[in-house]
């Protein structure tokens, strides 16, 4: 994790060369921020006077060549000795139309030394600037995977020494990493779900970091996935991960950029000229570790970039594992591959209606596939009306079925989530929603349609290939 300390009055870098080791000298004096307690499920945190000392955000047991960073020895701005019980889902209520600067400031403010930003190196660059705009100390940290894109890791240091910081690099725990490598090979994730090796890679390191604090700050932003992240507060008491003083309950969470738009994001980077990883001039939106990370194509959702052979329900990687509501993360399948819609029941509302497409059912799907010789091809989607891949090529699969009206080429869909789903994994190839199959005219096997690139020129030249 990167430490960063910057204030209104100070504009000097802190470099690597400054640090102190733990052990060449004591403890200096810091900020009185006190324990963080939950008597019980509300979103209530009693900040005690209790003494305790900073420590960093690694949290792990000293050893005598540790580097403690120079921003975990300087004290924040004094806060109020004693701060009286905190609701925070009230203070989420408060703050929900105030601007990000405005909910970065108070974060900043409430926990002074003991919170700090993640950092994953992408466009959550904004919330640095928005720290630095505060004029408040702040701490700022990455977790360091070893799979990350080359230009990335140049990202990283183009950022601290544009903003005069050192971050500490979370890393993962080289015996686990060994161990999996060893016994599944290093893309297993491509077969068996990336879960593993991102709760290997990312989750625990993240974990001993937040064990170092009372209070976190994310860039999670609700258009980044509708699927999981379309509720996410500005400020809450995390869910899944334990802060400083142990327990779930110990650690808030906040996400200042919660209600940004992602245009509106970027419009703020290059209003204030800040700094930006490059993969996004190649097409990357949504950045992680390099195997499980590619550019988007248009008409594609920006998270359709990450683990793009799973199904859109199992877009974590488990560092918001939170977000996942109680039905979805039940149904997670076994291997962390996928995931079934809230037991079957029909909660959303459906997609691709158009008179110029054919609902088939699931005996309708059944008769098509067993045909030999139809009188006309057809062009099938398989799809989840809760999948955002789905809901992201809606326009473009209705506005194809509306050209092919009368032309020869019947235009259906098929429902293939819920109870449907394992029937179409195994007779109609579906791997992922949305999946496009063609049935020809002299031919019972369809031919799926193998390109991401989902705009009505792209399925046009498929169709007019095999017709």
């Amino acid at each position: 994790m990167a430490f960063a300390v910057t204030s209104s009055s100070s504009s000097t870098a802190i470099s690597g060369s400054s640090f102190p080791r733990s052990s060449a000298s004591p403890d200096p004096k810091v900020p009185q921020i006190g324990s963080v307690r939950f008597a019980d499920r509300h979103a209530t945190v009693n900040l005690s006077r209790r003494r305790c000392a900073v420590k960093p955000v690694n949290a792990e047991p000293k050893r005598n060549d540790s580097i403690v960073p120079l921003a975990a020895t300087i004290a924040a701005p004094e806060i109020s000795e004693k701060i009286e019980a905190e609701d925070f889902e009230q203070l989420a209520k408060e703050l929900d139309n105030a601007s990000s600067l405005e909910i970065m400031d108070k974060a900043l403010e409430k926990f002074g030394n003991d919170i700090a930003i993640a950092f994953s190196g992408a466009e959550d660059v904004a919330l640095i600037e928005y720290a630095k705009l505060t004029g408040r100390p702040f701490r700022v940290f990455s977790l360091d995977t070893g799979r990350l894109n080359p230009e990335t890791y140049r990202f990283f240091n183009e950022v601290e020494k544009h903003y005069g910081i050192r971050m500490e690099y979370m890393f993962p725990d080289a015996v686990e990493v060994q161990a999996l490598v060893r016994s599944k090979g290093l893309f297993s994730f491509y077969e068996d779900g990336h879960q593993e090796c991102c709760r290997v890679r990312k989750v625990r390191p993240l974990r001993r970091a937040l064990k170092g604090l009372h209070a976190w700050i994310t860039g999670q932003r609700k258009d980044q996935s509708p699927g999981t992240r379309s509720e996410v507060p500005v400020v809450q008491v995390d869910p899944v991960f334990e802060g400083l003083d142990g327990g779930i309950g110990s650690l808030v969470k906040w996400n200042p950029v919660a209600n940004v738009d992602g245009k509106d994001m970027w419009n703020f980077l290059r209003a204030m000229n800040v700094p930006v990883n490059t993969l996004h001039s190649q097409g990357y939106v949504s950045i992680g570790c390099e195997p499980c990370t590619r550019p988007v194509l248009p008409g594609q959702h920006e998270r359709e970039g990450r683990w793009w052979w799973e199904d859109a329900k199992a877009k974590e990687c488990g560092l918001h594992k939170g977000n996942l509501k109680q039905d979805s993360a039940a149904q997670l399948n076994g291997n962390g591959n996928g995931a079934s819609h809230a037991n079957g029941t029909a909660t959303q509302s459906d997609i691709f209606n158009s008179q110029s497409l054919v609902t088939l059912s699931r005996t309708g799907i059944e008769n098509l596939a067993r045909l030999e010789n139809r009188k006309e091809p057809w062009l099938v989607v398989l799809y989840a009306p809760w999948c955002h891949f789905c809901q992201a090529m809606e326009e473009s699969y209705v506005e194809l079925a509306e050209k092919l009206a009368g032309s020869g080429v019947k235009v259906a869909k098929f429902r293939a989530d819920s109870e449907q789903k394992e029937y179409a994994k195994t007779e109609l190839q579906l791997g992922s929603f949305p999946t496009i199959l063609f049935f020809p005219k002299h031919s019972s096997k369809p031919i799926k349609y193998a390109s991401e690139k989902r705009d009505v020129d792209s399925l046009m030249a498929f169709i007019n290939a095999l017709r």
